[in-house]
């Protein structure tokens, strides 16, 4: 969809969606009346559909941002008689994300497209037993846990390093996301469930062709008119149902594999070793364990996450990097600096000690995040800056659209790594910092950051100490299209690489 440039928004349809009662059970604040809904610009859109027939699902994001360029930061949609409040201020993104999960929600659809695949635990659950399941989840990512899991991860890299090496020496050509993903897949269900999968030494990896159906489905799912697979189910919904069978068969085996540890090793319920432990002897405080569905939902729930989010931002970082080769000369160059004559990082220390390659890594994040949206649902009537929002009113969270904005980020467009390092002032890097929230915010900020941006570490020092970038792109040589799969990633990005005749 072609950027719209005007600022002038035409007449909205009429929309009467908050009630007299709702209004009056919103506590007023002082200054001027509060808008409500029907008060915000938008979109004209379809009877009964709305705006929906207006969405390609796979740029949907892009579609809301270039609707938020004309009609501003708060603006209106409706779907399926619905009305979505769309905004790209980080200051009322800062107030939804923070008010999370005493204010605002998880959005129904996603939820219930999630709910229905099995993907429960952390990312569904609510009230206690979302702060019980958080305070597991959240230590088992933490950074001293990752210091002690270092090793393992150092291992997965190797053998990324070491298939690359090979294809590398026969000159073949590799489709990025899909060796990411093995890598990612490996590293989550070492760090997370003490198994080694191994999907980079297979020649093909079932459990890494049945993730990657999921998501996909997800999207479209969330984004459905009409329930229909409740009804009838089409092909690729019978197919879909195939991969979840076979994904939730591997979970079972997975804590089925952990019981027998723990019975075989007490004292491992003392102290666990990873997180799927840490969830089956996890006790709340009157008691109470996980139920097998919450120890279940979270096993499923890490699988995909941590395959899938990690890998995206790495795919984005190696392009950005191999159009900006003096971004990417740098970064070999403090590699090599500070890791010769090793060929990737021997410590947690190390890895993330590399300032360049962070400021690489999160400038990627901001140009690209795997998150450009997050969204929200009203628990309760409540105010939004100065709307007026009636209880279910799911809000879209544009967190791409302020990082990017030239008003705000000098240069905003440009890959510039050197903003992460105060080059250009300590006020311009604060300003970048509050504006990019690649992980969300608040008490349901990402769990697995240190993790992602850990793994990014890994692989960026590793490819720059044993390689050169040979090519790296799409087959016409253009920027690769950003496609919504529930995260952003990149379509059709190949690699190719060269072993480095010097270290």
């Amino acid at each position: 969809m072609d950027t719209p440039t005007s600022r002038s928004a035409p007449q909205t349809d009429s929309c009467p969606f908050l009630s007299s009662r709702a209004v009056s059970a919103v506590p007023r604040q002082a200054g001027p009346p509060l808008r409500r809904l029907v008060d915000l610009p938008g979109p004209r859109g379809w009877p009964v559909l709305g705006n929906l027939p207006q969405f390609d699902l796979a740029r949907m994001h892009q579609t809301y941002e270039a609707w938020a360029r004309i009609y501003g930061p708060m603006y209106r949609v409706r779907i399926n008689r619905r009305d979505f409040v769309v905004i790209s201020d980080p200051a009322l993104m800062m107030q939804g994300l923070r008010d999370r999960p005493d204010t605002w929600l998880r959005p129904d659809p996603s939820m219930q497209a999630m709910q229905e695949a099995g993907i429960s635990g952390l990312v569904t659950a609510d009230g206690e037993s979302w702060r019980r399941q958080r305070r597991i989840v959240m230590s088992a990512f933490d950074p001293t846990h990752l210091r002690r899991f270092f090793p393992s991860l150092e291992r997965v890299t190797r053998r990324l390093q070491q298939r690359w090496m090979r294809s590398a020496q026969a000159g073949i050509q590799l489709d990025l996301q899909t060796e990411l993903k093995r890598y990612t897949v490996d590293v989550i269900a070492g760090l997370a469930f003490g198994v080694d999968v191994n999907t980079l030494e297979q020649e093909h990896s079932e459990l890494q062709a049945h993730l990657s159906q999921v998501f996909p489905m997800i999207q479209r799912r969330s984004n459905s008119f009409f329930p229909y697979w409740h009804y009838l189910k089409l092909p690729s919904d019978r197919r879909f149902d195939r991969h979840l069978v076979a994904l939730h068969q591997v979970t079972r085996a997975l804590i089925a594999q952990a019981r027998a540890r723990l019975d075989v090793s007490p004292e491992r319920r003392e102290a666990p070793q990873d997180l799927l432990d840490a969830l089956l002897v996890a006790q709340g405080e009157s008691g109470e364990t996980m139920t097998e569905e919450e120890v279940a939902g979270n096993v499923f729930t890490m699988l995909l996450a941590g395959e899938d989010t990690t890998a995206n931002s790495l795919a984005w970082a190696l392009w950005l990097l191999a159009i900006h080769p003096e971004a990417w000369h740098r970064l070999v160059d403090e590699a090599d600096r500070q890791l010769a004559p090793a060929l990737l990082p021997s410590s947690f220390d190390d890895a993330m000690g590399l300032a360049w390659t962070d400021a690489c890594i999160h400038e990627t994040m901001r140009l690209r995040p795997v998150a450009p949206m997050n969204g929200l649902q009203a628990r309760d009537d409540t105010v939004l800056g100065d709307l007026a929002v009636p209880k279910d009113t799911i809000v879209v969270c544009l967190t791409r659209l302020a990082a990017t904005d030239e008003q705000r980020i000098e240069a905003a467009s440009e890959f510039r790594p050197q903003r992460w390092l105060n080059a250009e002032g300590p006020a311009a890097a604060n300003s970048t910092k509050r504006t990019s929230l690649p992980f969300g915010a608040g008490p349901r900020i990402c769990p697995g950051r240190y993790l992602a941006l850990l793994e990014m570490h890994m692989v960026l020092a590793m490819v720059a100490r044993t390689f050169d970038l040979v090519e790296l792109g799409t087959a016409d040589g253009g920027p690769p299209p950003e496609r919504m799969n529930l995260t952003m990633q990149p379509e059709g990005l190949r690699m190719r690489l060269a072993e480095r005749t010097r270290h």
